[in-house]
């Protein structure tokens, strides 16, 4: 199923790192760095897809030669602690094709960020030989100043707003839901958290049954068991490479541990889904067979008639809510008992209270 995943992060020589070995890596070529005289050659790494630069219409042409890029970025900063460029990560829907998706990225990153006045070189990822195959990925490299047709210029500090972010966010869910939608493909992704999510698909179960769509409230029942799961932490770069290589650190532990709970949530979650649909299917069956039977002056008799079957087919689906439902109902009776206790004792400390002022 397709994921949400956007991470921004800095690029900074106050960790040791260059935006010249940076994209060096990404788009796994030869870049020397003129600035320090260092060669980072990745060019025989593989699983590299697609790589592309675009740049605002404006920029000299010396922005299209890679190489020439990064090395004047570098050539721009002159401080020890200079943040040289920023990475923006994104999942890619692995249900879309290649052509789709290298489409999905360039529009993206034309309208969030070029069209902004950064220069963005794109490199799409395919999944490891030894990883999950769904995992396409894509790493955009961006430029931290303003450029004008002679080259970079001033530092652009609303860049670097927590809000603008959030705007990436919410435009990467968007389009990537829109690249779905053209692709004639029904899942989608979300930015907002997961507790968020499940707040949302609890409270539209509630709101259909409460009008009586027995089948929205099922749909969204099973996206909250969906949800109901603790959110894949974060993997320092030290710690990825530490996992790649098969050392078991604390935050690898951690991070397995979540990953294998999402991992039995989805089975879960997947199994209700299957049982929803067949229910539904058995249901909707039983209607047509029965409207086929019926005139329109007998849909007493319809109802009748229609209703035992239905219930019969849900049974099944029923046993498997059955028990998040009774937990919930002895969530609600143990909180009502609390406050009862809690009411108790107040209406107690109360009554002394009173009978120690009579006392005075």
């Amino acid at each position: 199923m397709a994921i949400y995943h956007l991470r921004a992060s800095m690029i900074s020589r106050s960790q040791g790192r260059s935006a010249t070995a940076a994209i060096a890596y990404r788009v796994a070529e030869r870049i020397e760095d003129r600035r320090t005289g260092l060669v980072f050659d990745y060019a025989k790494r593989g699983g590299v897809d697609y790589t592309e630069i675009l740049a605002p219409d404006h920029a000299p042409d010396w922005v299209s030669d890679r190489s020439e890029l990064w090395n004047r970025v570098e050539e721009a900063e002159t401080r020890k602690n200079s943040q040289v460029a920023r990475e923006v990560r994104v999942a890619l829907p692995a249900e879309l094709t290649h052509a789709q998706r290298i489409e999905l990225v360039r529009d993206f990153a034309q309208e969030q960020f070029v069209d902004r006045g950064m220069v963005a070189d794109i490199a799409l990822h395919a999944p490891g030989r030894d990883g999950d195959d769904r995992n396409h990925h894509a790493h955009i490299l961006l430029t931290t100043r303003e450029i004008d047709p002679e080259g970079f210029t001033t530092k652009n500090r609303d860049w670097n707003k927590v809000e603008l972010l959030e705007d990436w966010r919410k435009a990467w869910a968007r389009d990537a839901n829109l690249a779905l939608e053209r692709a004639g493909i029904e899942e989608r992704i979300d930015h907002r958290t997961l507790e968020a999510q499940r707040d949302e698909a609890l409270e539209l179960a509630a709101e259909a049954r409460e009008r009586g769509d027995e089948a929205e409230e099922l749909r969204e029942t099973v996206r909250a068991v969906a949800l109901d799961r603790e959110p894949l932490p974060q993997l320092s770069a030290g710690a990825w490479q530490l996992k790649e290589r098969g050392i078991e650190v604390a935050a690898v532990q951690v991070w397995r541990e979540v990953k294998a709970q999402a991992v039995e949530v989805a089975r879960v979650a997947q199994e209700l889904a299957e049982r929803a649909r067949s229910w539904l299917e058995r249901a909707a069956e039983q209607v047509r067979s029965t409207v086929q039977q019926v005139t329109p002056n007998t849909w007493d008799e319809f109802f009748a008639a229609a209703a035992p079957g239905a219930a019969s087919a849900s049974e099944a689906l029923a046993r498997d809510i059955e028990s998040e439902q009774r937990q919930q109902a002895q969530r609600e009776v143990a909180e009502r008992e609390a406050q009862e206790r809690v009411q108790e004792r107040e209406r107690r400390d109360h009554e002394h209270d009173r009978g120690e002022g009579h006392g005075l």
